[in-house]
């Protein structure tokens, strides 16, 4: 009875480090394709549009709920585009409901006497969130393209400048540019998400690219092609996700993506943890709802098996999260009960391989995001960085895999906007902030109970030699120790 348990918890955990690995495989090979063609983009970014009277018409949209701190930030940056006034108009699409929609009335009255083209949009009814004010916004824009900025972005000058000339190919629906970030120096935890985005917006944005697969838009500091939203559909609410869902309709009608990996919109990372739960929680949820919607069109789709591949891949790619769940919550009954089998672990080590594949693909992604500096700074601050970054990430396991069974099994559940505080640098606070109402919950506590799990388990590692899951429960331990302290702790901040 005791091998037949040991069997099948070992089938588990086989299969969820398989699919750890696969998903590390894959990261892998867009690597390759991406350090393979890198050279073919690079004077992508030359393009800049210089000549006014060839300029298209352009609107450009802010989506806004409850954005007190930065909505009007959003705007005096929007304004000052490098780009004739008679060619673009501004929408401010403001389902906000609260001192948000006085700041932004105000200020769109003040540009609109200085002679801009803005408007402020307003709905009586939030239905559909994001989505719904773009469905609803996108039918009274005048331009022949939208560009998309969310409350906290604040492009440079020359956006619209280095972006529009990519769309003179017909077949280009959407031109996606990099997210950079304002606070990344704010804190551990800023420090921690940048490292995870820089691989995002190099390695696997312009790999997919380079490979000819599917990508994604990412709901913000890109531009559309309208006739690209129309044709794929238009914008939907039925997944947190809009932007990955319609990105890949779109790409399905036969739309492409451009990815310009050296044009960057500077933004702001959450600064707190529960904040950045709360926009995990959408990720991986949305991602795991897009997933569920769209992988049996991309299937049944003209795409090549490559693309397919890797197009299921992405869409399935949160669920990475469930796999180090299980697996970490199987390892502590394995490792008590494989002494009194005759089951050999050793074989298990072929799975390291993953953890090194990731640590190449997150070294060189954060490398290319920070060129401008020497080469041992980036390596002494990445060997210091990313072991923490591997134990928070497991530490969001079990927030994560809430998110994607939730997801999968089509659980429904409101948009819940991740709120942005304007802050920089060490000198700005988040005490006493509007939008910090979170509370504790039973995740919060259950995470606690995790960290307890783990220590417990590692203490038994190395009381009774069971010294080959010591990493393993240490990390696991640091990561759900970490994000129970910071949850708790900024619980405090409101």
């Amino acid at each position: 009875m005791l091998d037949w348990i040991c069997f099948i918890l070992l089938c588990i955990y086989f299969s969820a480090f398989t699919y750890i690995t696969l998903y590390c495989l894959l990261q892998l090979n867009l690597l390759y394709h991406y350090s393979k063609n890198l050279r073919h983009f690079k004077k992508e970014h030359e393009q800049v549009a210089h000549h006014d009277e060839d300029l298209p018409f352009v609107t450009v949209q802010l989506p806004l709920f409850n954005e007190l701190y930065v909505a009007e930030r959003l705007i005096d940056n929007i304004v000052q585009m490098d780009y004739p006034k008679d060619k673009y108009e501004i929408h401010v699409l403001d389902d906000s409901t609260d001192e948000t929609v006085q700041i932004c009335k105000k200020k769109v009255e003040e540009y609109l006497a200085l002679g801009y083209n803005i408007r402020h949009i307003t709905r009586t009814e939030r239905s559909g969130f994001k989505a719904g004010a773009l469905k609803e916004a996108t039918r009274e824009a005048k331009g022949e393209f939208i560009a998309i900025f969310d409350a906290d972005f604040l492009p440079r000058k020359d956006f619209l400048r280095r972006t529009i000339p990519h769309f003179n190919n017909p077949e280009v629906g959407v031109v996606q540019t990099r997210w950079e970030h304002i606070n990344q120096n704010y804190s551990l935890l800023t420090r921690l998400q940048a490292i995870q985005l820089n691989v995002h917006f190099t390695i696997e944005q312009l790999g997919r690219r380079a490979a000819g697969c599917l990508l994604q838009f990412n709901g913000t500091a890109g531009v559309w092609r309208k006739k690209a939203i129309e044709d794929a559909g238009g914008w939907e609410s039925d997944t947190l996700t809009e932007d990955l869902d319609l990105s890949y309709r779109a790409q399905l009608q036969g739309y492409k993506i451009v990815f310009l990996e050296r044009i960057g919109a500077p933004a702001e990372l959450p600064s707190e943890m529960n904040g950045l739960k709360s926009q995990q929680f959408r990720w991986q949820k949305g991602g795991a709802e897009s997933a569920r919607k769209l992988i049996p069109t991309i299937l049944k789709s003209d795409l090549s098996p490559l693309q397919k591949f890797h197009g299921v891949g992405h869409l399935l790619s949160s669920s990475v999260f469930l796999s180090i769940f299980l697996s970490g919550m199987i390892s502590v009954p394995l490792m008590i009960m494989l002494p009194r089998t005759e089951l050999n672990m050793t074989y298990f080590t072929i799975f390291q391989i993953g953890f090194l594949i990731i640590g190449l693909v997150f070294f060189v992604g954060n490398r290319r995001a920070e060129l401008e500096k020497p080469l041992w700074k980036i390596l002494f601050k990445f060997i210091i960085l990313f072991p923490v970054f591997l134990a928070l990430s497991m530490g969001l396991s079990l927030h994560n895999s809430i998110a994607v069974i939730q997801g999968l099994r089509g659980k429904k559940s409101p948009f819940i906007r991740t709120p942005k505080f304007n802050i920089k640098d060490f000198a700005d606070s988040l005490k006493r902030k509007k939008y910090l109402g979170f509370k504790l919950n039973w995740i919060i506590i259950a995470e606690g109970l995790m960290a307890l799990y783990f220590i417990a388990a590692l203490y038994m590692g190395l009381f009774y030699g069971y010294k080959g899951f010591v990493p393993f429960h240490a990390m696991l331990a640091i990561g759900f120790g970490s994000i129970f302290y910071f949850s708790v702790r900024d619980l405090s901040l409101k």
